[in-house]
């Protein structure tokens, strides 16, 4: 039997606002269950994106919400999450059993957007989500000295596939891992393409939540191949602030607008700096840039992301800022940026279906 008190319960959970999916949580179907039995309140939630860290912020952040009526005396919120996948570009079969594959891009090289697509994929790992990393930059391959994994071959247990090294919890391919780290890949376009289907193709990835592929800087062949063969859920696009890199992540973001990838958002990297002798801060490459871009294209702005010597310190040495100080600031902007990456994907298999057209009968 319904009472005043549940329905009661119901609607404050029902309406509150959850800040990285930034809808209700009964508009994103988010509540299984609410019993409000006096004094005690049990929620049952269920989002779209991992919150093996966050649960607990959202069940604090609700808790206290339902604790504003007179009765309650306990209040439990318990945060489960599901990753769904969602539909890719021209109706592409899924790849093996990988969910959604996210493209981090930019326009130009410089911007940080290896750093940004390690970060992110160890964001989402860490928040219990199961996740890959596909290093897509043929020529310039970065992500076994970011991932700590030098050195390291894949195994070829039937001489078809390989099984991906494995760093911080997620699994790693790279062309980097199949040949010496000084040795120049000078090779033309179709090989590139080829190899980075192949990388994708033989790797034993298993059952992944998110496969994060860390693009080559520019819109040439193999951002071309990527959008035409492979089935990705949505892009992130890396920029800093300044003009003439806002100029090029344009042309990235266009691209994948072309061949009808969602673009989930942009990402301002190095938007500030803080001294670490004097702490004043300051926007060395402009401020506002990414924002602006954002708002002009009507895509989500994911994240303005620091500038700062320790990260660049620790992708270096292997550990990239988020395994390295998981509860510091650093990480926070990292974390705030995956869940609003994850939300925006989750987004997609949440928009209400069209209303059926009324029909209207005029004698003429």
């Amino acid at each position: 039997m319904t009472t005043e008190r549940d329905v009661a319960v119901r609607h404050l959970v029902e309406s509150f606002r959850e800040p990285y999916l930034g809808m209700e949580l009964g508009a994103a179907g988010a509540v299984v269950g609410v019993a409000a039995s006096q004094p005690d309140v049990n929620v049952q939630l269920r989002l779209g994106f991992p919150a093996k860290r966050y649960g607990a912020e959202l069940a604090k952040s609700l808790g206290e919400r339902i604790r504003s009526l007179d009765w309650v005396r306990s209040v439990d919120v318990q945060v489960d999450w599901r990753v769904e996948s969602q539909a890719a570009q021209g109706n592409l079969r899924p790849v093996q059993s990988i969910r959604n594959i996210i493209a981090v891009a930019s326009g130009k090289g410089g911007v940080g957007k290896s750093t940004t697509a390690a970060n992110l994929a160890l964001a989402l790992a860490q928040e219990g989500a199961a996740v890959g990393l596909l290093d897509a930059d043929i020529y310039g391959p970065s992500q076994p000295r970011m991932m700590g994994l030098e050195g390291e071959r894949p195994v070829s247990p039937d001489q078809k596939s390989m099984l991906a090294p494995e760093a911080h919890g997620i699994k790693v391919m790279s062309i980097g891992f199949l040949i010496d780290e000084e040795q120049p890949m000078v090779w033309r376009g179709p090989m590139v393409t080829q190899a980075l289907v192949q990388l994708l193709e033989t790797t034993r990835w298993g059952e992944l939540d998110y496969l994060i592929v860390d693009m080559p800087p520019g819109t040439g062949d193999t951002q071309l191949t990527l959008s035409q063969r492979v089935p990705v859920s949505g892009a992130v696009i890396v920029t800093t602030p300044q003009d003439i890199a806002l100029l090029d992540a344009r042309k990235g973001l266009r691209m994948f607008q072309k061949v009808e990838v969602p673009v989930l958002g942009i990402v301002e990297n190095m938007s500030t700096h803080v001294c670490s002798n004097c702490g004043h801060e300051e926007h060395i490459f402009g401020a506002g840039g990414g924002r602006r871009m954002a708002e002009q294209y009507g895509v989500e702005l994911l994240g303005e992301l620091p500038l700062d010597i320790r990260i660049r310190e620790q992708m270096d040495s292997g550990t990239p800022t988020v395994v390295a100080d998981p509860d510091g600031s650093l990480a926070h902007a990292y974390f705030d940026f995956a869940r609003k990456t994850a939300a925006q994907l989750a987004r997609r298999s949440l928009s209400a279906a069209p209303a059926f057209p009324s029909i209207q009968i005029e004698d003429t």
